[in-house]
Parts: C-alpha cells; structure tokens; sequence
C-alpha cells in the first residue's frame, strides 16, 4: 500500500508540475461579406467557404470576421494556419495585418488557395477577446475561399502546417520532377531507337512517345500547386491545365495499349479516334466552364472520361487475366488503381460541395511511371541478352573464319616457299641456260667447225666454268650488299687476270647494304659486272684493270670497270655483250654509262 500511496503522489505532482498544452481551436463560425459585380451580401456563414461553389464560379471579394476567445492571453507565441486561402488575400487580427498574400489589386494572376498558408501571432497581439478579418480576392472557377482556422501555440500549428505543406506541395513537386524525368527518357528512348528493315521507312516504338508525353502533361499538371504566380493569366491557365490532364490519361492509354500489344489490333483506330475526341474536346469543355460560369461543362467533362476509363481499366484487366505477362499485369494493375483514385477525386472534388480535400491522382499517377520503368529496365536487359548472345555468335563464327585463315594463310605460306624454290630453280636453270649453256654450247661449235684454236676454246670453257661458279655464288648474295659482290667476283676472276698478265686494281670502299637492290636485282648486278671482266679477258688486250666503288653523298653508289685496252667505238652496230648490259640495267633501274677510247674503257654503273 505504501508503494502505491507513493505513485499516486508522484503522479500527483508530475501533474502539478508538468507544463499545461493549450488545445488548439478550429474556428468555423464567420460572418462573411461579399461583394460580386457590385452587389453586397452579408450573412453568417460555417467554414469552410467554397466561393465557387457559393457565387455560381463567378470572381469577386469578401470580408470575413472570425471572433475566437481566450482563457487568458498566452505568454508564447501562437500560429494560425489556413488549408486553403485565397485566392489572394489579407489576414488581420484585432486591428494588426498580419500578413499579405499577392496583390489584392491585380485578378487572375497569383493563386494562394493551392497551398497551406502559415502565419505567426505575437503573443502580444492576443487577448481575452479576438477578432481575424480576412479579406478575401477571389477569381471564379479557380477553388477560392477559406478553410476552417486552425489557432493555438506557434508549435503545434507548425506541425499541422508542415504535414500539411509536404502532402500538398512537396510531394507534388516530387511528382512532377519523377514525371519530367520519366518523360524526358522516354521521349529520348523513342527519338534514339529506330528499327531500320530493308524496304520499309524506318520505325520508331509508340510505346515511349505515348509514355514520354503523358508523363510531360503530367508534368505540367502538377506544376500547378507549386506555382502561386503562372505564367499564363487566369482562365488560359485553366485551360491549359486541363488539356494537359487530358494529355496525360490518353497517352496513359495508347501505353498501356501498346503494352498489350493490341495496337496491332484493326480496334486501333477507333481507340485513337476516341482519345483523340477526349483530348480535342477538353479545351472547349474548359473555355465554356470558365468563361460561361458553370461547372457543369468540366464536371461532366471530367465525368464522361472517368466513367469511359473505368470500363476501358476493366475491360484492359480481363485482358491481362486471360493472357498475362509481368508486363501487362503490372500496367492493369496500376491502371485500375488510377481509376479507381480518380473516381475518388471526381466525387469528392469535383461532384461534391468539398473544399479542403485534394486530389490522390497525383500520387497513385507515380504507378505508371514506374511500370514504364520497369518495361525499360526488362526490355533492356533483354536487348542486352540478345546483343550477348549475337556477339558470342559473332565471336565463335570469327574464331572459325580466324582458324579458316589461319589454314589457309599456312597452305599459302607453304605454297609460297614452294613457289619461292620453284622460282630459285627456275632462276638457276636459266643463269645456267643463259650463261654456262650458251658457253658451252659455243664451245661444242668451236670443235665441230674445226677452225677454233685450242685457246679459244679453252677461253669458252673457262668462262663456263666461271659462270656456272657465279650463279651459285649468287645464291648466297645479301641484298644490297655490293662490296660482298665484287669481293665473289674478285675471287672467282683474279687466277684468270694473273693468267693473262692483266694487273687487277682493287679500290672498293666498304659500303652498307643499298635498299634498293634485291636478290633478284643483285643477280643482274653480278651479271653485269661479270659481262664487263669478261669483254675485258676476252676483247680488251688490256695490261691493268682497275675495279672502283664509291658512296654518294646524297645516297646510293658508283661502280666503275676500268681498263687500258684497245678500246671500241660504241656507236657501232650494238655488240651482244653491251646490248646485254643495257637490258640488265634497264630490268634494274640503275644507270648505265659506256665510254672508250684507245687505252682507256669505262663501263660505269650508277646505284641508287
């Protein structure tokens, strides 16, 4: 019992102790006067006031007067907060202006009525006895008037406020950013990816512009709450609103259409005629509600589409039912739910005397924005299957044609070195045919005349012989390399000068290997200098013979065959032996130049 006694005491001076929370107070009686194209009405009046539900969406002004009472004037700051307010207007407490919201002297411009408004009251301000006015500008068919007021301590208005402000606008600008972006992806998508087929014009996906434009006017729909200034005046604004809600459902439902695959369906042309009358017709239905002052236009408007929908989301979830994809569920899905919201908001807002609620639709709307989301994620993931399965095609089929070559470029090499040593063999037959043939068939038709001396036929047999020793030596020649050249001719030639009391004369430099001359054109070289030694064994009656090799500055070499023979005219009728020098030069592309005179004979070749 002590125990007990104990706690209850406890309690009893937490109580006594703990700070007293004011209620906060919901003002609703008001008297009200208005003022509407020049005539007054005063009358009292419960809160909150829907103006175009009570001025027939007619413009005008108003004058309310809310009194409140209480206990005793507070020490702390309080708040008042308004739901709805405006469309422009002036809050006055007890005689003070407490705040200003737009300018009560400029109509269908700024519209505070779409946001939750906020404002602090000095506790010094507050009495016993309290009085607000508020004066009220308001524009017909644009949701003006006043909410009940919410009073108490700064606190706990705030709190009511901030929930309030995040529910209503910084979820919608949430909304509308997820919208804008989901839009402009879809748009960019539909824009970028064109299938090309031979013979047709190329096709882009309707899928993603119906996407992307729905989710742009909606967009724009739910810009609206945040902007208390518009860019368009008032009713063009309102026009322009409600096309683009008509925008948005009827792109919602050419998408969910071309989910379902039934744009391919002959129906298709009547379901865009359909869209197309929803969407031309709403702009007349918003200029004669605006402008004749009768919501029954836009209601009806308004009506005739949601009911349309509803039928479409039923007929549209069957569908699903029957044949059901991932795809055409979730869009059902998130179809029917979006009806279902915007009969909701079609009773409550629009059908109904209700002032303060505000539409769901912005919200369950994110549900097609993420159905398209995920259709863009799936249907990329398998685009990207397919691109990896036709690149490991593409990689095997390469492989295959890579091994293919590789084969064939292995029996080509083949039959090259084959072709090579055919050539080789070739070339050799014909340096032997050429040269060691011709000697030695000369030498047979020296023995057969019987008039050749034993000295010219062993001249002929020795050149033979020489000859057959070059063409084998030339086998092994570098390429380019001419000092190798003359130092084989040397050694092959010289026991032949020494033989003929001809004084050989070496004046080589030695030389890098010349890249203009290859196997084959170094086998002409040797030939040409062999064919100049030799008119010289043969013809030249020569004592001295002087070999020279010189590099040019510039590049490239000059070889000169000097002897102190008997010399030649060479302007005489072509003799085999020089005609034979001038046609391996030619094959080469060096220069040739054959000058001689009684004791001087120069055969001079130019290398390059």
């Amino acid at each position: 019992m002590a125990v007990w006694r104990a706690l209850a005491l406890c309690c009893c001076l937490w109580g006594l102790l703990a700070p007293v929370r004011a209620e906060l107070l919901e003002l609703r009686r008001a008297h009200v006067s208005s003022v509407q194209d020049g005539a007054v009405l005063e009358r009292d009046t419960q809160l909150p006031y829907h103006w175009d539900r009570q001025h027939q969406w007619r413009a005008g002004r108003a004058e309310f007067e809310i009194p409140f009472q209480l206990d005793q004037p507070p020490s702390e700051p309080y708040a008042v907060y308004f739901a709805r307010v405006g469309n422009r207007a002036e809050i006055w407490l007890n005689g003070v202006l407490l705040s200003r919201f737009g300018d009560m002297a400029q109509p269908n411009h700024e519209d505070y009525a779409k946001a939750p408004q906020y404002v602090l009251i000095p506790a010094q301000l507050l009495q016993r006895d309290n009085q607000f006015r508020v004066l009220l500008q308001a524009d017909g068919g644009r949701r003006g008037g006043l909410s009940t007021l919410l009073v108490g301590p700064e606190i706990e208005v705030r709190e009511h406020y901030q929930e309030a402000y995040r529910w209503r606008i910084t979820g919608s600008v949430a909304v509308s950013v997820f919208s804008l972006l989901v839009g402009v992806i879809a748009l960019l998508i539909w824009a970028t990816q064109v299938e090309r087929i031979p013979g047709q014009a190329p096709r882009r996906d309707m899928l993603y512009l119906s996407a992307g434009v729905a989710e742009i006017c909606w967009m724009l729909r739910l810009s609206d709450n945040a902007l208390a200034d518009p860019p368009l005046a008032w009713p063009a604004w309102g026009m322009l609103q409600t096309v683009a809600y008509a925008g948005w459902f009827c792109g919602s439902a050419l998408f969910c259409h071309h989910v379902a695959g039934w744009h391919l369906h002959p129906s298709m042309r009547w379901v865009r005629a359909v869209v197309w009358a929803l969407l031309l017709t709403s702009l007349p239905a918003a200029w004669l509600a605006l402008t004749l002052h009768d919501d029954r236009y836009l209601t009806g408007w308004y009506g005739f589409a949601t009911f349309l929908f509803i039928g479409y989301a039923a007929v549209y979830f069957w569908g699903s039912v029957r044949k059901p994809t991932t795809e055409h569920v979730l869009v059902a899905t998130a179809g029917v739910f979006n009806v279902l919201v915007g009969f909701r908001d079609w009773v409550v807002i629009r059908a109904s005397n209700n002032f303060a609620e505000i539409s769901w639709m912005r919200y369950s709307s994110v549900l097609f924005g993420l159905a398209l989301g995920y259709i863009v994620i799936m249907r990329f993931r398998e685009a990207s299957a397919q691109a990896r399965d036709l690149m490991d095609n593409m990689a095997a089929k390469v492989q295959e044609k890579e091994q293919a070559l590789a084969a064939s470029y292995r029996q080509l090499e083949q039959l090259a070195r084959e072709q090579e040593r055919t050539a080789e063999r070739t070339r050799i037959l014909r340096d032997m045919h050429d040269g060691v043939g011709s000697h030695i068939s000369a030498a047979i038709r020296q023995l057969q005349s019987g008039k050749a001396s034993e000295e010219d036929l062993l001249q002929t047999l020795r050149d033979s012989l020489d000859q057959l020793k070059l063409s084998i030596d030339a086998m092994n020649l570098p390429p380019g390399d001419v000092t190798t050249l003359l130092a084989n001719l040397r050694y092959r030639l010289e026991p032949r000068f020494k033989a003929s009391d001809i004084e050989l004369a070496w004046d080589v430099d030695l030389l890098p290997p010349l890249a203009g001359l290859d196997s084959k054109a170094m086998r002409q070289l040797q030939f040409m200098v062999f064919e100049a030694l030799s008119n010289v064994l043969q013809h030249a009656q020569a004592s001295q013979l002087r070999i020279e090799l010189r590099a040019y500055p510039e590049g490239g070499a000059r070889l000169r065959v000097v002897d102190n023979g008997r010399g030649f005219d060479p302007e005489r009728a072509q003799r085999k032996g020089l005609a034979s020098l001038r046609e391996r030069a030619a094959a080469i592309g060096v220069g040739l130049d054959v000058s001689s005179q009684p004791g001087q004979t120069v055969v001079e070749i130019r290398l390059s």
